[in-house]
Formats: C-alpha cells, sequence, structure tokens
C-alpha cells in the first residue's frame, strides 16, 4: 500500500512547478508519526481539519453580519470553501501543491471567534496577553484538537495558517496565495452579502474601481485570479493597476459596509456578551468547564477562557449568556389545587 503515497509523491515531482512545496520534503510535524500508506503529509493534513469539530463549528459563526436570518448570507465555514475554490484554482495554474494550498484555507480560520471580527476585538480587549484569530487557530491545531493532542499537522500547512493575514509572508507560494485568496473572497462575498442586505448595490462601486476589475462578483473574481496567475514567479503577486483598484475596492468596502451603522447596530451587544463571559470564566476555575480546567492549570486561566469563547459559536454563546445573566421562566406545573 505504501507505493501509493510514494507515486503520488513521485508524481508531484514531474507534474508540479520546481518552486512547489513537494509532499516528500515537508520539514514534518511537531510528533514524528508513522506515514499513511496512501494519502501524503499534506492531503492528510487537509483530511484532518475536515474532520475536526472545530471546522464543523464554522457553520454558525458569523462572517459580517451578525446572526443574520436570511439562508444566503455567509458564514466563516462558507468564508473558507470559497477561499479554498479561489486558493486552488490560482495554485493549479502555477503548477504548485493544491494539496498544502487546501489544507491551509480549510484550516485559515478555525480560531475565529463567534460574532467575527467584533468578537476578535472584544478577547483582544479584554485577555491580558492580547487576542489574534489566526494565533488562535495554531492553538486549536496544536492544543485544543482531539482532547488537547492538537492534530499534529506539517510545518508547511501550520506555517500558512499562521501567516495567512498581516505580518511577515508564509514560507511557501502556497501560503501565499491562501492570504491573497482571503482578501480575494472576502471582498467579494462582503459585497454581495451587503447587497442583498439592501446596504448597496453595485452601482454604488466607484466606476474607475468596476472599470478596472469588472462590475460583477464573478468579473472581479476572474480579474484578480487572472492577475494573480499571470504576475506570479518568484512571488504571488497582482499587477501594479489591479492591486490599486482593489486596494481602493477594500477602502471602499471599509466606509460603505465594515462601519456602516446597519450592518454594525447589534456589534456593540455582541461585543459586551463576549467580554462578559471572558469576566466570568476567567474569574474561577471552577467557572469553566471541566476540558478547559487542565489548560488553565497550564497556560492561565485567562487563556483558558479565551480558549473556551473563541470555540463557541454565535447561538452558542448566546445560550451560555442567557443561562449566566438572563432570568428564566419559572416551568413547573402549578399542581397545588
Amino acid at each position: 500500500m505504501n507505493t501509493i503515497r510514494k507515486k503520488a509523491c513521485e508524481n508531484e515531482h514531474k507534474v508540479l512547478s520546481e518552486r512547489a512545496a513537494f509532499a516528500d520534503s515537508s520539514k514534518g510535524r511537531l510528533r514524528p508519526e508513522e506515514e499513511c500508506p496512501i494519502r501524503t503529509v499534506y492531503q492528510r493534513d487537509r483530511d484532518r481539519i475536515i474532520h475536526c469539530s472545530a471546522f464543523r463549528r464554522l457553520k454558525h459563526k458569523t462572517q459580517v453580519f451578525l446572526s443574520p436570518e436570511g439562508d444566503h448570507y455567509r458564514t466563516r465555514l462558507t468564508h473558507t470553501l470559497e477561499v479554498s475554490q479561489i486558493a486552488r484554482t490560482i495554485s493549479s495554474a502555477l503548477m504548485l501543491n493544491c494539496d498544502l494550498t487546501e489544507a491551509i484555507a480549510l484550516g485559515h480560520d478555525l480560531g475565529h471567534t463567534p460574532f467575527g471580527h467584533a468578537g476578535e476585538r472584544a478577547l483582544n480587549d479584554v485577555c491580558p496577553s492580547g487576542f489574534k484569530h489566526y494565533s488562535q487557530s495554531m492553538r486549536v491545531v496544536d492544543v485544543l484538537e482531539k482532547d488537547g493532542k492538537g492534530l499534529n499537522l506539517t510545518y508547511e500547512v501550520r506555517n500558512g495558517i499562521e501567516r495567512h493575514t498581516n505580518g511577515e509572508q508564509a514560507a511557501t507560494l502556497e501560503g501565499r496565495i491562501v492570504r491573497i485568496a482571503d482578501r480575494i473572497a472576502y471582498i467579494n462575498h462582503d459585497i454581495d452579502d451587503a447587497i442583498v442586505a439592501g446596504i448597496m448595490g453595485e452601482g454604488d462601486i466607484p466606476l474607475a474601481i468596476r472599470h478596472e476589475l469588472g462590475g460583477t462578483k464573478s468579473a472581479r473574481i476572474n480579474t484578480l485570479v487572472l492577475s494573480c496567475i499571470e504576475n506570479s514567479e518568484e512571488d504571488i503577486l497582482l499587477e501594479k493597476g489591479i492591486r490599486e483598484a482593489f486596494d481602493e475596492l477594500h477602502t471602499f468596502m471599509f466606509a460603505k459596509v465594515y462601519t456602516n451603522p446597519a450592518c454594525k447596530s447589534e456589534e456593540k451587544k455582541a461585543v459586551n456578551m463576549i467580554q462578559q463571559l471572558y469576566y466570568h470564566f476567567a474569574k474561577k476555575l471552577e467557572n469553566l468547564p471541566p476540558q478547559f480546567r487542565g489548560i488553565a492549570e497550564r497556560d492561565g486561566i485567562g487563556t483558558a477562557a479565551c480558549d473556551f469563547i473563541a470555540g463557541m459559536t454565535d447561538r452558542y454563546a448566546v445560550r451560555v449568556f442567557e443561562g449566566l445573566y438572563i432570568p428564566q421562566a419559572w416551568s413547573k406545573t402549578d399542581d397545588w389545587f
């Protein structure tokens, strides 16, 4: 059976660019383990991420619109899938390792809080050590999953997850693709959601940006993906004019949507709720669920409280908050008469 994996690795060397990250050249895992007889290390990492509980919880975590009622708004899970699709398209065209690209894309937001970036800011303001979702994604894959054993992912996948947003670039081109695919995905699907919500229309986007990038979501994504493919060799880049228009689109979205009172009307409530949960669980060890008490003893109660809250879905956070702070109706039947 080991020949299946070996043939897959041999095929990578035959098919992929010399700039690709080859599975048989991985820097390895945090803890050595026996190889899978069928899957390469990156295929195995992808599967571990898909099957982990943190990945499943993404379906009930906010992307931009807090707890939307409609069925067609993006969640953190659908965002992740769109990032993966865009990243794989770019990676395939550049003859890079699509298995590595996909694993990074699927794992990049595992540490995101309930209520999107509002939840992230809320925890960052109260946690003594601060809170960043990409660092939390690393805690998920290294520490929290599998009852504290972590997923034991390869260096290349972990590096891509940790560096998928601001700061230092990923060590692999596959990781750098995920960074730009993340941005392509969220800006364009946030436009789509904002249109559905009645916050804006396509015609509100400045004409110069539409002229450069396209007048629809599909056209913009196609323009950005093609520019990335055509301008990437030693690094992952957009053509200068496209990059500038894309930056202008982000500035427009920040003003029109990301800071729009209609989108953020419930955000203060979400921030207050997340912080009240933190104050409760960081107060006493016995307030934490049993599985987080060991983390508190090892890493500090504040870190354990952040781990617990960051892993919550939107609806679970609301349910826990209500149980702690909202009076419950008396349900026992009056049978004295």
